[in-house]
């Protein structure tokens, strides 16, 4: 994820870390501090509400909950860990609270956001941050320094861009450590501009089919490893609560998930590159994917996961320089000819062709993705909203034909595109371009 503010950019990176069994205690105890100081500052804004007093403020919270409980008996404790992280999860807490106030005024768009809730020691995911005011360093053989804890051997991808300006440790539920630094740059990453755009039609049985025709099968990584989650998942059904074999079922159910969303997640984030590269302007319908998961799709509309791929999309867009437009989601993308313009009546999912009274037979997808891609365009030049009869697409240079039943394919999993410069967990470079490889 990045976040352009003037022409600097914050990027985050992710690399997984190997602490020593020493460290994993000393970073257990770090993350319970955090969560108790937290929870105390909760506490406390919570019981003035009740007895009708002013909102606490950061600097008293602060000064309550840490500086004057480090010299009582029950939280002694905390003058053992950094800090910076004490302050870190105070931050935290407030940020929880500007975002709940926001949204009950209605300064903060989207879904209500709920009041901070209280930390669970039993949360299987812990995170704590560390910021510059620690003095945490990565060393020159490439370990990190963290106070009193000590110094973590990494495993790198790649190297900083820029000195970090924080980094967050994380204990995932499957028990791996990760550390998350963010790092500033002024790098201008912007690609050279070309003609092509691109409309995008998200789907189940295709997972994405694109305005020149192109469509890429769905993966389905979630159905793929169904039958294994649910042996573990039985297994762990079978374990005494409470009990150690309990607990070591719940890391082989966890380790499983994650590895489905880390397989997601770079396939994803190849796909996302490959076509931020090859088009100008990108734009996608704005599905409702939270009401799609209340449905009787919901399993395929999660294990899809349109909603983090359109971010890729968007940020990546900014990043490099590129167009990026939603489409409303009220757009009769798929009734409408991308002929003649006329909206016809309300099909059914089984309806994958039809033929217009103009004498047009559109595939279901395409035309869609085609009518997406004419209605982005008009909502970015048209500033009255006009509507603007879709224009036909020409195919894609390095295709003679439309061969709406292709779907692309890498060696691992279905779907096109193995891409320059990709951003995934395991992403590969190429200085020829992008590859697709199509079945004949």
């Amino acid at each position: 994820m990045n976040h352009r503010y003037g022409g600097v950019v914050r990027l985050r990176y992710n690399f997984r870390v190997h602490p020593t069994p020493g460290q994993q205690i000393a970073l257990a105890k770090v993350f319970g501090c955090a969560r108790v100081v937290f929870n105390d500052g909760l506490r406390l804004r919570q019981q003035a509400r009740e007895q009708g007093l002013a909102y606490v403020s950061d600097a008293e919270l602060s000064k309550q909950v840490i500086t004057a409980a480090k010299k009582t008996e029950a939280r002694a404790w905390l003058g053992e860990v950094s800090s910076v992280v004490l302050q870190q999860a105070l931050a935290d807490l407030n940020t929880a609270y500007r975002n709940f106030f926001a949204s009950v005024t209605g300064e903060r768009k989207g879904r209500k956001v709920a009041p901070p809730r209280f930390r669970s020691r039993k949360d299987n995911r812990q995170a704590i941050r560390f910021t510059k005011n620690s003095r945490f360093k990565v060393l020159d053989n490439g370990r990190l320094r963290l106070p009193k804890i000590g110094d973590l051997e990494v495993r790198w991808s790649r190297a900083l861009p820029s000195d970090p300006s924080s980094v967050a440790i994380i204990k995932d539920a499957a028990g791996r450590y990760f550390a998350s630094f963010v790092v500033q740059t002024a790098e201008d990453e912007t690609l050279p501009p070309i003609e092509s755009e691109v409309g995008i039609d998200l789907g189940l049985t295709h997972f994405a089919v694109l305005s020149d025709g192109t469509k890429v099968a769905a993966p389905k990584f979630l159905r793929r490893a169904a039958r294994k989650l649910k042996r573990l998942q039985q297994d762990l059904s079978r374990k005494q609560k409470g009990s150690a074999n309990r607990k070591k079922a719940v890391v082989k159910v966890a380790r499983a998930h994650a590895r489905v969303g880390d397989t997601r997640r770079d396939w994803q984030h190849k796909l996302s590159t490959a076509i931020i590269r090859e088009n100008q302007a990108v734009y996608v319908e704005d599905l409702a994917v939270a009401g799609l998961g209340r449905t009787r799709l919901a399993k395929s509309v999660h294990d899809a996961g349109w909603a983090s791929f359109t971010a890729m999309l968007e940020y990546k867009a900014a990043r490099y320089g590129r167009a990026f437009a939603r489409v409303d989601r009220f757009f009769p993308s798929t009734r409408m000819c991308s002929g003649c313009g006329r909206v016809n009546d309300k099909m059914t999912l089984n309806v994958r062709s039809w033929d217009c009274p103009c004498r047009a037979t559109h595939d279901r997808d395409v035309n869609a993705a085609i009518n997406v891609l004419a209605a982005g365009r008009a909502e970015s030049r048209n500033d009255r909203g006009a509507h603007v009869r879709p224009a036909p697409v020409p195919a894609a240079r390095r295709e003679a034909v439309t061969h709406p039943d292709a779907a692309c394919s890498t060696s691992s999993v279905e779907g096109i595109s193995v891409l320059p410069g990709g951003e995934g967990v395991n992403a590969t470079t190429s200085s020829s371009g992008p590859t697709v490889t199509c079945p004949r």
